[in-house]
Parts: C-alpha cells; structure tokens; sequence
C-alpha cells in the first residue's frame, strides 16, 4: 500500500468517525400533567387577564416535579380533595417538604394575603412600641367598601396595634400606614420595593407587589409556592404568630384618638383543630385566596390557596379539607421542598456553542475538538510519509545514475 493510500485511509477513518457532540444545555424538564381535582363553581367567575407565563428555570425551583400546571401529589398517596381554587400548596413549616400542590409555580392574584409579605418585610425592621399619626394619604385612596382596620387621620397607633389591625381586620389602612412608616425616605412606594426585595431574598420569584394591601395593582401576582415561603418566613417570628393567633384585640385610645376594639375574621381559629391563624383575602379579580397553619401531633402543616370561590365551600373550607388531605400522609411524603434564603436560586445556563443548531432539520455536520486535532494530525503525517518517500527515492537515482 502507498504512503497516499495509507494517508487517505487515516482520514477516511477520522472522517467517518462520531464526532462527540458538544450537549446544549437543558431547561428542567417539567413533571407529566395530571389535572387538578376541581369542583365547578355554581356561578362562572370574572374574566381575569392573562397571566405571564412562567419561566422553565423557575417553575423547577423545589424541585422538578413542581414544574406542572396541574397536580403534583406523591405516588401512591390518596387523591386530593376536589377545590374550586385554581392553584394550591400544602407543606410542611420545619421540615421544608412540600407535601403537594396544584399549579405551585403558576401566577396568580393574590388580594389581601398579599399583607404577609408586608409582614415579612417590616416586622423585622419596626419597632412594635413606636407610635405613627395616620395622614390623609394613608387613607385617600382607599375604597371606603374595602376592609379597613378603622384608624382616622390625625389618630396615633402604635405600629403593634397597626400589626393586630393588619392581621385581624386585612386593614388596608393599616397596610398603607405601615409601608410608610417602613419605607423611609421613600415613604410608602419604598415599603412596597421592601416587599419585592424580600420576595427575591425568600426565592418568592413569582411574586410581585404592586400595593401593600393586595388590593389589585398593575402587574401584582403570587403564585401558590411563594405564599408558602413567605408563610415560613412569618410563622418563624414568635410575634407574628402572636398577633396572627389573637382573637380579639383592643386599640388602646390615645390623646385625640378614640379606642375600640378588632375581631379576627379568621373563623378557622375556632373552628378547625389546631389552627394557628391564617389570613384570607377577597377581590373581584384574584376571588378568594388563603393562607393559613395548623398543628396536630408536633407536625405544623400551611395551606396556601389562590382563585376560590365562596361556593360550594369557600376559601375556608377548602383550606380544611386541604389539610385534613396533607395531615393524612406520611411523614415523610414529598414532592419538593421550600427553598431557603442563603442557598443558591438556579444555576446561570451555559451559553450554548457559537454555530450549533441541536435538533434543527437540514444542520451542517458537527465534528469535535478530538477530531479536528485528529485530521491535523493525519495530514501532517502524512506528508512526514511523503516527505521520506522522496528522500529514498531521489537517494536510490543517485546511487543508480
């Protein structure tokens, strides 16, 4: 065989072997679809608009099996009970484990159980003992049909009693005093971007705060999953769950301002076993929405539920019946998990390689770095060959003149 013959061997066989491909990245898979158990309202609801889509990177967060519009329950487990909420979660407070849910990451509208995450924002930073007047802002641009907590302009209220007002009553006057007692130069806008950046530190990605009330606002959603974060993140305060657990409540008067008292509207408190408190919300575009914790045998299990309407059951009922479902499983079920603070949201993707086009019909051929350095170097030897071919040659013509 010719030193060519030998050449165009080696390349024939570096040519037709596999490149190895380069993989793209991937975005989290999403979890087979399983419809929700749903119970159809007596009455249609509103139309609502369209909300965003969600990301594949973050509808994955928790965990792969979360990544799902519709229902996600452990195998094996007892089917959910049918709500007319359109999304839901049910998870475990201390271990984290998220016990099932229905369209966890998906949008929604939150109403008044937005006031947790004005919760976990400002408790931290204000000073329950502190004593704030109520201006005429506070109050002008609320809808007097509204629920309200009951201060006047002029009045003064311990920002203790605006928690209580917050929590018992779903004050919005409560909530707009708040924000800008906690929102400092920037008044109460700046309360609002403390509930959006603490929505990012929590991993609430699907939260955004347009008001500190929840009274609908531009571009306002939540989703199922974030409530249960941010019910974590609440529940872990020994003065939240102090005021969230107080029935009744008396406003102390002060020089100019009247006293009364507050009635919690939070009727699981005495009427579903082991409640903690919970906090419910109402509008016309988000319906009924819940957040709500209870105990039974050292397990601490928050229900979270978005889109409901008052009948068959109710937000309240629903809630129930949630947590009598999740109260029922094992300890140990799970199909996610409540991410944490200090650990990392997602991993950046790799930018794919310049040039690829996985997947796309009528692509070029793709050859590998190991290739490539493989037909460098057949070539080269194969001139070396040719090159010491005719050295011989021309050695022999001149031995043999």
């Amino acid at each position: 065989m010719t030193v060519v013959h030998i050449a165009a061997v080696v390349l024939s066989a570096l040519l037709t072997t596999p490149a190895v491909a380069v993989a793209s990245p991937t975005s989290a898979a999403s979890a087979p679809y399983v419809p929700c158990p749903a119970v159809k309202s007596p009455v249609p609801p509103p139309a609502a608009p369209s909300p965003p889509p969600v990301g594949p990177a973050d509808l994955a967060v928790g965990g792969e099996t979360l990544a799902t519009p519709g229902l996600a329950i452990p195998a094996g487990a007892p089917m959910a009970p049918s709500v007319t909420a359109t999304s839901w979660v049910v998870a475990d407070l201390d271990s984290g484990a998220v016990l099932g849910g229905c369209g966890p990451h998906e949008h929604r509208t939150p109403a008044s159980v937005q006031k947790m995450l004005l919760a976990a924002a400002l408790m931290p930073h204000l000073d329950p003992a502190q004593v704030v007047e109520v201006t005429r802002a506070d109050l002008q641009d609320l809808d007097p049909a509204s629920s309200v907590m009951g201060v006047v302009e002029g009045g003064r209220y311990s920002i203790e009693s605006l928690w209580l007002g917050l929590l018992l009553k779903s004050g919005n006057d409560a909530a707009n005093v708040l924000a800008r007692a906690g929102g400092g130069t920037a008044g109460r806008q700046g309360g609002v971007q403390a509930m959006n950046d603490e929505a990012r530190r929590l991993g609430a990605n699907q939260t955004h705060a347009a008001t500190p009330s929840g009274l609908d606002g531009p571009g306002q959603y939540t989703s199922a999953y974030d409530l249960a974060l941010i019910a974590r993140a609440t529940y872990a305060r020994a003065d939240f769950r102090r005021y969230i657990a107080t029935r009744v409540a008396e406003i102390p008067a002060k020089p100019g301002t009247p006293g009364f008292a507050i009635t919690h509207d939070n009727t699981l408190l005495d009427h579903y076993p082991g409640t903690l408190g919970g906090k419910t919300g109402f509008t016309d575009l988000a319906r009924q929405t819940y957040v709500g914790v209870a105990e039974r045998n050292g397990r601490r299990l928050a229900v979270t539920l978005l889109g409901a309407e008052t009948a068959p059951l109710g937000s309240l009922g629903e809630a129930a019946a949630l947590l009598d479902w999740g109260f029922a499983l094992p300890t140990d079920a799970s199909v996610g998990r409540l991410v944490t603070p200090d650990e990392k949201k997602h991993d950046r993707p790799i930018a794919e390689v310049r040039g690829e086009r996985h997947g796309q019909a009528g692509a070029g051929p793709s050859f590998s770095l190991a290739t490539v350095l493989g037909l460098g170097a057949a070539v080269v030897l194969a001139f070396l060959l040719l090159a010491a071919t005719w050295r011989q040659r021309a050695t022999r013509r001149a031995a043999n003149p």
